[in-house]
């Protein structure tokens, strides 16, 4: 099976298929677990997979307590712009402090 483009080997819509027959078939299973180990070949998955796939949905949901996926790529974002905001602080101090040199030299040179 191919990558998509996000780099990840199934599609959205294949995942919200497969938590949801979990969800929907758990109950004629003895576990989640059981329910998830039936399902995860006749997606074409793995178990592990398809059990992070459930435990991120339920977080999503509020069914589990832990970070949702909207907060994750919220922070990624601030994380991001953190970064560019210091880098380009950085190069302000830079300039500032060479062109105060400059401007030292320039005045001296008189």
């Amino acid at each position: 099976m191919e990558k998509n483009k996000c780099g990840n080997r199934y599609s959205p819509e294949v995942r919200e298929r497969a938590v949801r027959m979990v969800f929907e078939h758990q109950g004629e299973f003895d576990s989640q677990s059981a329910a998830i180990k039936s399902i995860a070949p006749k997606i074409g998955c793995g178990p592990d997979t398809l059990r992070a796939w459930v435990r991120r949905a339920e977080t999503d949901s509020g069914r589990c307590d832990g970070m949702t996926t909207s907060e994750r790529d919220r922070i990624r974002a601030l994380e991001r712009e953190n970064r560019q905001l210091r880098q380009a602080n950085e190069i302000l101090k830079k300039a500032s402090a060479y062109f105060a040199q400059a401007e030292l030299d320039r005045r001296f040179r008189k």
